[in-house]
């Protein structure tokens, strides 16, 4: 775990090392084991290193005899297998991506077929002078880049490219935002597809590889996360032997590290799993990490979560969540997100990992379950006819009818609207089509957004065991029976977690994960509305009226719509404005 950038130059102009320099030190956070750098004619790569596997040789950049460099982010699971299947190989290292550089040298641009982790990476090939840039196929780890009229930049963050512009013109104004983004990402607390919020500023998709010559695309291949497969003809009793070697297989790949690690645990299906199979493939005591919202009225999970720790013998930790740290801590939680993502839930997120980061620098979670083995109640809905009250995702959002934007701004859908036109063609019934939305968007652009950047905003890598190509191998062709059942999903998750673990509950009535942002927010909008509504950027893009008219409405959809426009204007402030977050939410506000 770690963060790549670099450039590949145009017209065979030498690599702007005042440039990569920046584009390294504006990710130091995620690296602070160390850099790497590397230079070749017009190519240069910089690496900031968390220090996971091989603490004594695994720096980067990582060379093979054929003088290709390769700079990664992230872990590869099978890297063990895949080095026992290549003998006679000169392996430099004992890092986990080092095989990268041998299946390369293999296979070419198919490198990637039986690899099973998470990752971005930056490879060059000085032969035929081509830069490979990779990402995993469920998204699990960013990259980003920009074409520039004089280079390719990439990086892990796109904050990084927008301080490594600003460097390069300093007299330029602030960075430009796209208003369709913000409407887009008011409606749905993210946005979707390749292009950012920034302008100019790219994803690389998740599954996507981009060939790179001397600063130029010229090559473009796309792998999706979960595969078309015939739906499995499969007894639930075979099932559920099944499930328990997938379970403990990615579970145990997931462990592999040569550091301390531990596991966000809440009272949900995917992270109980998880703990169970931790605690019967260990033999010291798994730390568990819970998040606690003390003197509010949401469902708090900590009593589950405590329950199910002291059965699995685990170290446990509670983290209390208050309304005075959510106020204190908001502008830095905020910052911390360039790639912005509303999602309250990362308000906990952020603090477990400050909390887990004084213990370990590893952390699981149980983020894909939901996805793959059908949990969201959604998916019950996609699934019916319209007659039948049946519904595409994500319908509407908090802004339909409300005349909040100065400009007349449509399309905040089509996105989605374009993953479901391309999932309607493929050889998928009507649960898997909805499904595989989800991995083109919801999850990569939204769920592991907001993981990767809480998490290495402490130097603490986190990992997802669930979302395992073994995993959606199994997973994703099971017949609709064993993933929605009795009106829940995740049925043949929940019917092991009940075999495998005595003390769960898992067939219980799911009471939901949620924070009371809005509920903090309502004891103050008095004050946060004027505030919110001339925050620049807000202003800029919004009626003042409207805002005020929303956080003083007590309206379900309303409090959210409150939530992401303060998200929004503290994302602004350091983003766009450049402003450090050096105070409490109202004083960031009002400077």
């Amino acid at each position: 775990m770690c963060g790549i950038a670099g450039l590949s130059m145009k017209a065979d102009r030498p690599v702007d090392r005042d440039a990569l320099a920046i584009l390294g030190g504006a990710l130091s956070h995620r690296g602070p084991d160390g850099s790497g750098e590397y230079l070749s004619g017009g190519v240069g790569f910089r690496h900031e290193r968390l220090a996971i596997i091989d603490l004594d040789t695994g720096d980067q950049p990582l060379f093979d005899d054929g003088d290709r460099a390769l700079v990664a982010n992230g872990e590869i699971y099978n890297y063990l297998e895949l080095k026992a299947a290549m003998p006679g190989t000169n392996w430099r290292t004992r890092s986990d991506c080092e095989p990268l550089l041998a299946l390369y040298a293999r296979h070419g641009l198919d490198f990637l077929n039986d690899v099973r982790g998470m990752f971005a990476l930056a490879l060059h090939d000085p032969a035929s002078d081509r830069v490979v840039l990779a990402r995993d196929p469920f998204g699990i780890k960013p990259l980003y880049y920009a074409e520039e009229p004089d280079c390719l930049l990439f990086a892990s963050e796109p904050q990084a490219i927008v301080a490594a512009r600003k460097a390069a013109t300093p007299a330029a104004p602030e960075p430009t935002i796209r208003s369709q983004a913000v409407y887009q990402s008011l409606q749905l607390q993210f946005t979707t597809g390749s292009e950012t919020i920034f302008e100019g500023i790219r994803r690389v998709l998740p599954g996507e590889i981009l060939v790179v010559e001397q600063g130029t695309i010229v090559e473009r291949r796309m792998g999706p996360a979960v595969l078309p497969a015939q739906v499995r003809r499969v007894s639930e009793r075979e099932a559920c032997d099944a499930i328990d070697k997938v379970i403990d297989d990615t579970v145990s790949m997931h462990q592999r590290s040569d550091v301390p690690y531990g596991l966000f645990l809440s009272s949900g299906i995917d992270s109980s799993a998880i703990l169970t199979a931790m605690a019967r493939l260990n033999t010291a005591p798994v730390r568990t990490y819970t998040a606690a919202f003390p003197e509010t009225g949401v469902h708090d999970e900590r009593e589950t979560a405590r329950a199910m720790a002291v059965a699995a013998g685990a170290r446990h930790t509670e983290v209390p969540i208050t309304a005075d740290l959510f106020w204190q801590r908001l502008p830095e939680i905020c910052a911390a997100l360039d790639d912005p993502v509303s999602d309250y839930a990362i308000v906990p997120m952020f603090l477990l990992a400050e909390r887990a980061a004084e213990d370990v620098k590893v952390v699981l979670s149980g983020i894909g379950g939901d996805e793959l083995f059908a949990g969201y109640r959604r998916y019950r809905r996609q699934m019916l006819p319209r007659w039948l009250g049946g519904r595409s995702r994500r319908p509407n959002g908090p802004c339909d009818g409300l005349d909040l934007f100065r400009e007349r701004l449509t399309g905040w859908r089509d996105g989605i609207a374009a993953a479901e036109a391309a999932m309607a063609v493929m050889p998928y019934n009507a649960l898997q089509r909805a499904q595989a939305v989800d991995f083109v968007d919801w999850l990569p652009h939204s769920v592991l957004v907001a993981l990767d950047r809480c998490l290495m905003h402490f130097g603490l890598e986190g990992r997802t065991p669930l979302l395992d190509r073994a995993v959606a191998d199994f997973a994703f062709p099971l017949p609709n029976t064993l993933k929605l059942r009795h009106g829940q999903g995740k049925y043949l998750l929940r019917r092991w977690l009940a075999d495998a673990n005595n003390g769960a509950r898992p067939f219980a009535k799911k009471l939901g994960f949620t924070v009371p942002v809005a509920e903090w927010i309502s004891t103050r909008a008095g004050v946060l509305g004027p505030l919110v509504a001339q925050a620049p950027g807000v202003a800029e893009l919004c009626r003042p009226q409207t805002v005020l008219d929303v956080f003083a409405s007590r309206d379900k959809a309303h409090g959210l719509l409150a939530w992401r426009l303060l998200f929004f204007a503290l994302w602004h402030r350091r983003h766009v404005r450049g402003l450090m977050p050096e105070a409490d939410t109202l004083a960031c506000l009002q400077s």
